[in-house]
């Protein structure tokens, strides 16, 4: 990437900063690397850090979920190395494989970046795309030799917090990290080979702005905390902790990462009022076959 003062200073704040990085590192394959994997660790554990400091805090036991399941500093602590190891040994070479990628399927790196619409629309098609592929494979994860084999791991923990997130068995975090990464390829791989669909091009930005709003979900649906002000108490079809705690509570059902629909349609809601309507709904359909029996 290339660039002179004139033109970074019609960019914005953030466009001199993404430029400047470029520019600065001189080697676009460092420095897309290095970019990803530092974003990585920084939104991840700097959401964690908020929701470890609130499990120290007796004050918001009120909001948690599991209330009689309190993580204890050795627990957070084992989680965090296994976490850790992890992001090295598991994440990291992907990561760095990424700019070839993106060069390949001309997803830029050059400013300005798009529109916030498109990146809007764009980010908002890997978040459905990626609940669809989480729901499945989650759903596969817990069919026999599936969940005794890799995902039980992530099942450690049967009330969740923030660092949990991630921990899993290395083939689970590979199979739903496609989820993330693969629908942004793919979406790139679509727009160059079909021209005729004027898709709009995508910016190495929107997957990194998309990456992020990912990794706050992820984190954050683990955290094991259901406040007043959670965000599914405003967007009805929101999964969030509250959704997820019951999964990890009950190990079974609620299987959908970011939205309640598939787990709804699919009739795989957790948890006891989830029983209960489903309950409910095979006593109203006997009734119903009863009376056109009789």
């Amino acid at each position: 990437m290339s660039g002179s003062d004139p033109f970074l200073s019609n960019l914005n704040f953030i466009e001199k900063l993404w430029a400047s990085w470029y520019i600065y590192m001189d080697n676009d394959i460092l420095a897309t690397g290095l970019l990803f994997f530092l974003t990585h660790e920084i939104m991840y554990f700097g959401r964690c850090l908020p929701w470890f400091i609130i499990d120290q805090i007796p004050f918001f036991n009120r909001w948690k979920i599991q209330a009689n399941k309190i993580v204890s500093n050795k627990e957070q602590w084992e989680c965090l190395k296994a976490v850790l190891k992890s992001h090295l040994l598991v994440e990291a070479i992907p990561i760095w494989l990424f700019h070839p990628i993106c060069s390949s399927l001309k997803i830029s790196i050059e400013v300005p970046f798009p529109s916030i619409w498109i990146m809007a629309a764009q980010v908002a098609l890997f978040f459905f795309l990626e609940d669809t592929w989480h729901y499945t494979f989650h759903r596969m994860f817990h069919w026999g030799w599936f969940y005794k084999n890799i995902h039980k791991v992530h099942h450690k923990y049967a009330a969740p917090f923030g660092l949990a997130a991630e921990y899993a068995h290395p083939a689970e975090v590979m199979a739903l990290g496609v989820g993330t990464v693969g629908f942004p390829i793919l979406y790139a791989y679509i727009a160059k080979t079909n021209a005729n669909l004027n898709l709009p091009s995508l910016h190495l930005f929107t997957v990194t702005v998309w990456v992020c709003m990912r990794l706050l979900q992820a984190v954050d649906s683990h955290s094991g905390y259901d406040f007043p002000w959670s965000l599914h108490n405003f967007l009805p079809f929101w999964a969030g902790a509250e959704h997820h705690d019951d999964h990890h509570h009950y190990f079974i059902g609620n299987y959908a990462s970011s939205f309640r629909w598939y787990d709804y349609f699919f009739d795989s809601e957790s948890g006891p009022v989830a029983r209960r309507g489903r309950e409910n709904k095979m006593k109203n359909h006997a009734e119903k076959t009863l009376k056109k029996n009789l």
